[in-house]
């Protein structure tokens, strides 16, 4: 019977087995980013440079579906009103605060990687006044956003404060290698294509078509000569993986809505769903996942290698696969055999505690809670 409820839960009308998908790659490409060495420059013509599509990219995807996600949770197509959105709204906030002192217990770990846990608590926060537009407001903000920033981006990272004795600290604490002032628009984003109906074949169409039409644009003009590394229209104009450059804003943005898109229309069809369903599963517990490799990296390296945080030292175990295939197989044993993952659940069973008296369903006859990961 609980695995019949799991299964349900996993591949019901509820679920959007697509963003789950993609969520899946996102933690997976994360776990690459993180393991191995990635090659330095990507290019189609040569299978060897392939790995370097993980870098940036993979947190790009996952912060453009957390705004489908805060989409989903406030209302999908139609913004909740009134006191729906203020709860939702709550909830949000006081998931961003959990998110946040999670994000800085992972760092004291010492395990050598940019926990983007502090940067999606930040993202969450300031999507929040967003969550009540319509989606051509939210989305038009959002490509604003994308051209404008990144030309201010250097100055803010040239910043005095940066060089001061905390500087690295604050650095580590707002997550700034994920800067929140561009990466809102990957955020807005998604908060955007869910309010344009995600579960609609048509806007799924028009995902895959304009992220090609933004990743052939941003990834095109990089071929052309660049400015001198130096300078500040390098930093402007760079597709550099973590640049905040502007081509790595559009072609790197235009990739993950291709990427999204792609996932959603394969998952249309019934043996894709099957065979993607242990990454599926990965992708509907991605706190849980994301939390438990660099637990269990700390505890490994701690172990073998007696310091957290050596990274050669610890890649040299060569560690991807197993802690990639171990994480998909427990999260897929999880969510048959127990439903919702712990993380999650604990999260979500807070949130509701201290933020109570939310109506069960919305207009719409569906818990919008129940298509989050």
């Amino acid at each position: 019977m609980r695995l019949r409820e799991n299964w349900r839960r996993l591949n019901g009308p509820d679920r959007i087995a697509g963003i789950d998908l993609a969520r899946g790659l996102a933690i997976v490409g994360m776990f690459a980013a993180h393991l191995i060495v990635t090659a330095d420059e990507f290019s189609w013509s040569d299978p060897g440079t392939w790995t370097a599509l993980v870098d940036g990219r993979s947190s790009i995807l996952f912060a453009m579906l957390a705004g489908v996600s805060i989409g989903i949770v406030t209302g999908g197509a139609a913004p909740l009103i009134g006191q729906r959105m203020s709860i939702a709204r709550w909830r949000l906030a006081l998931r961003a605060a959990a998110l946040f002192v999670l994000g800085i217990l992972l760092i004291l770990t010492g395990v050598p990687v940019y926990v983007i846990l502090p940067a999606y608590a930040i993202l969450f926060l300031l999507a929040l006044p967003f969550t009540g537009m319509s989606a051509s407001s939210v989305l038009w903000t959002a490509g604003a956003l994308a051209l404008v920033m990144p030309f201010l981006q250097p100055v803010l990272g040239g910043l005095p404060i940066w060089q001061s004795p905390f500087g690295p600290e604050l650095d580590l604490l707002i997550g700034w290698h994920y800067p929140f002032t561009v990466w809102i628009a990957f955020v807005l984003a998604g908060l955007g294509i869910a309010r344009s109906g995600i579960t609609r074949i048509i806007v799924q169409i028009r995902m895959l078509v304009a992220g090609g039409v933004l990743a052939g644009i941003g990834y095109g003009l990089a071929e052309l000569p660049a400015p001198d590394a130096s300078s500040y229209w390098w930093s402007v104009w760079s597709a550099q993986p973590h640049s905040s450059g502007l081509l790595e804003v559009i072609g790197s943005g235009g990739f993950v809505i291709a990427v999204s898109a792609a996932c959603l229309l394969l998952c249309r069809l019934r043996a894709v769903k099957a065979i993607t369903l242990a990454l599926r599963a990965t992708g509907a517990m991605p706190l849980t996942a994301y939390t438990a490799q660099l637990v269990v990296w700390a505890v490994i390296a701690a172990i073998t290698v007696g310091d957290t945080t050596d990274l050669i030292a610890f890649r040299e175990l060569d560690p991807f696969w197993p802690l990639t295939i171990a994480t998909i197989v427990g999260c897929t044993a999880w969510a048959l055999l127990l439903g919702r993952g712990p993380l999650e659940w604990v999260l979500d069973r807070t949130v509701k505690r201290v933020v109570s008296s939310e109506p069960a369903r919305d207009e719409r006859g569906r818990s919008a809670a129940s298509l989050e990961g």
